[in-house]
């Protein structure tokens, strides 16, 4: 990861830009720029990945414009070849030098052109003004806020603006900002034709796009990880990486001293593909004790991505200290695409559609966030091939139909597509258990234990009364909330809502967000 930052106006920006990457230094621990180009302040702070050379550090200069990248760009030596032949040349092997280029010559439908995880900020030096742009799906993160005198200030974290901008909100997936306003380059959940395919044809086409997915992210100049929980999704990541791989991957897996339900998975998983593979066995004490610092780092008072972010911020941390990895591909994305333990209550196909569409689109404050966060912070780079933009646009046109549970099994399609030697029988036909439950059930009853004895309850009802915007519920979600005002004072807006299933189904009006309480949960936690 990097962090970018961006002051859009003549006065005060140096010193600004200055304080605020000094929350981010993790980020990018390699090296920082902060470039004043009169009409505005552009900030850099890297982490190397590609083009690992001095000249790959930003930002990157043409012709008198600038711009400064968060991201990965796929493929992008296809575009820099076509590039060159138009007469420009480049000085490193960063993918995101083609950037400014590609500005030149297509403007904003650049932007609808990459195949990439990006946040960026360009200065067109002939124009005399900003843009900034963020990928279809927001895996790379990217905020805004007004200084003051009005002026618009871009950044990666929240935490860069808190002192600068009153109102900090995220900069939303899939658009780009240009004289004042933003403009839809990309709705990822839109769909222009549905798929109305025969079983076989679609589960090939998933097979095939995912694993183009996963391969186009095995690219770097930096050593790669795997996170591997033992459940479908990353297990499929690792199987599939594994087979492009000509040596062992390191794969790395959490659990509780206690009661770890994943570990064992994992480890099946390990040996089946043959990978070079690491446990992590976290503590209640472990637990207790990173509440306050997950919550600095996340930016967030989501229930769901709290817990969830406990086993991935420790697991995340052991893989820096022990390790010179960089880059961590993870399974992130797939629950929003084909389905939950709650969406089996979905009246309908239509219902599930809405649901995967509403979810897609808030991925970015959920479990996008708490990927980045969690990987960044540990300066790591995060991947996330089920989020690559051609297997998510696929797998939303697909005929809602199909993705219902009416096999028995969730996720059927993807499972269906992988059948054969990638997973034993198992492990892809097993049931889903939610990331914070897997780590150990006990580590989720810790928290809501701990929560418990910290109010009273008539503290708690009155502490509670004073929020309007995602009212805490819960003890739990009091804390969290307490928590991270003290971070992030008044910005509860930054969130949309809690993560919970659609209350309005018959079976997910529950007052807790893991699907340990839904009825259907059955075996999943074993």
């Amino acid at each position: 990861m990097c962090t970018i930052m961006g002051y859009c106006g003549k006065i005060g920006g140096m010193q600004k830009v200055t304080k605020g990457l000094e929350t981010t230094v993790s980020r990018g621990p390699d090296d920082c720029r902060i470039m004043d180009l009169g009409s505005g302040v552009l900030g850099f702070q890297r982490l190397s990945i590609m083009g690992l050379t001095p000249e790959g550090m930003q930002p990157f200069e043409l012709d008198g414009s600038y711009a400064v990248c968060n991201g990965e760009i796929y493929l992008f030596k296809n575009m820099k070849d076509k590039l060159i032949k138009k007469g420009y040349s480049f000085k490193s092997d960063s993918d995101c030098e083609i950037l400014l280029p590609m500005y030149k010559e297509y403007g904003t439908d650049m932007f609808a052109m990459l195949d990439a995880e990006f946040a960026c900020i360009i200065y067109d030096g002939e124009k005399d003004e900003f843009i900034a742009a963020r990928d279809p799906i927001g895996i790379r993160p990217m905020y805004y806020g007004k200084d003051k005198d009005g002026s618009m200030v871009f950044a990666s974290e929240p935490k860069n603006l808190v002192k600068v901008c009153d109102k900090i909100m995220p900069f939303p997936p899939g658009h780009y900002w240009k004289n004042g306003e933003f403009i839809c380059y990309c709705d990822i959940t839109k769909v222009d034709n549905v798929i109305h395919d025969d079983l076989d044809n679609i589960c090939k086409n998933i097979h095939d796009k995912l694993s183009a997915g996963i391969e186009k992210r095995l690219a770097a100049d930096a050593k790669v990880g795997f996170l591997l929980s033992g459940g479908l999704d990353s297990s499929l990541v690792c199987a599939v990486a594994q087979k492009k791989s000509k040596t062992p991957i390191k794969t790395f897996a959490i659990g509780m001293d206690t009661d770890a339900i994943d570990l064992k998975y994992a480890k099946q998983v390990a040996d089946y593909i043959g990978s070079d593979h690491t446990e992590v066995i976290i503590t209640k004490d472990d637990v207790i004790s990173s509440l306050e610092t997950v919550i600095k780092l996340l930016g967030t008072y989501d229930i769901t991505t709290i817990r969830a972010s406990m086993g991935m911020y420790l697991l995340c941390r052991e893989i820096h200290r022990q390790t010179d990895i960089r880059v961590l591909l993870t399974g992130e994305i797939s629950d929003e695409l084909f389905g939950y333990k709650y969406t089996d209550f979905a009246p309908s196909a239509e219902e599930f559609q809405k649901e995967s569409v509403k979810r897609v689109r808030e991925l970015h404050m959920y479990d996008v966030l708490r990927a980045d966060r969690c990987i960044s912070v540990n300066s790591l780079e995060a991947r996330v091939p089920f989020g690559d933009l051609d297997f998510v646009h696929y797998v939303m046109s697909i005929d809602p139909e199909m993705k219902l549970n009416k096999y028995n099994k969730g996720k059927y399609l993807l499972r269906h597509a992988f059948e054969g030697d990638y997973l034993p029988h198992d492990i892809l036909y097993r049931e889903k258990a939610a990331f914070s439950d897997a780590v150990g059930h006990s580590m989720v009853d810790y928290l809501k234990e701990y929560a418990q004895n910290y109010y009273s309850d008539e503290e708690f009802a009155q502490k509670s009364a004073q929020y309007t915007h995602s009212a805490p519920f819960t003890k739990e979600s009091l804390l969290y909330r307490e928590i991270f005002e003290k971070y992030y004072p008044g910005q509860g807006e930054m969130i949309v809502a809690f993560w919970m299933p659609n209350k309005e189904w018959e079976g997910c009006n529950v007052d807790d967000p893991s699907a340990r309480v839904l009825s259907n949960y059955g075996q999943s936690g074993i």
